[in-house]
């Protein structure tokens, strides 16, 4: 359906797409706002949080390559199935093998057969990584308090994790309340 003066001002349509689906109804001008405002938030917060990573020579990590780390470091034994890592971060599978091949180069982390099975392979943080995280930590997390927190203050950061909360699977792989890593983050 094109985007007439009807739909952008909020308004819905009767008629059914192509396939004869009907249509979801359009946003409203002020959920439209809003939804922009959040895009545009995100990938702002985003690529703040990963440039004090991704610029400190140091460290020369980006966001995605740090929460591997950071999963990594939480897991038993640092080592994690890919194909588990992958869900974690919301990652394809061939878009991880790629990280962490990149991360391997740098010895940061090692692909071994999995103890399990021997089929499949796991990624294991090395030494090296650990000591890169525990160092490239105390970075991030100023960034995040700097970038998010103190924008939105601790209660407005619960209450932001208590809503994106609600959008997230009961069954979904991610960590919710207290981390026990040995890395705050």
């Amino acid at each position: 359906m094109p985007v007439t003066e009807d739909t952008r001002s909020g308004g819905t349509s009767a008629a059914d797409d192509a396939n004869g689906t009907p249509e979801a109804p359009w946003l409203s001008a002020e959920e439209q706002g809003a939804w922009r405002t959040f895009l545009y938030g995100v990938n702002l917060l985003m690529e703040n949080i990963s440039a004090a990573l991704e610029q400190d020579p140091r460290f020369d990590l980006s966001l995605d390559e740090y929460e591997i780390l950071v999963r990594l470091s939480e897991a038993p034994g640092g080592r994690i199935r890919m194909s588990s890592l992958a869900d974690q971060v919301v990652h394809s599978r061939s878009r991880l093998t790629h990280t962490v091949a990149r991360l391997e180069k740098r010895g940061i982390l090692e692909r071994v057969r999995c103890t399990g099975d021997g089929r499949g392979r796991e990624a294991v943080l090395t030494d090296e990584g650990m000591a890169l995280l525990r160092e490239a930590a105390p970075v991030h997390v100023a960034s995040v308090r700097s970038h998010l927190v103190d924008a939105v203050g601790t209660q407005g950061l619960l209450e932001l994790g208590q809503i994106m909360g609600r959008t997230i699977p009961e069954d979904a792989p991610v960590t919710r309340g207290t981390v026990t890593s040995d890395v705050k983050d």
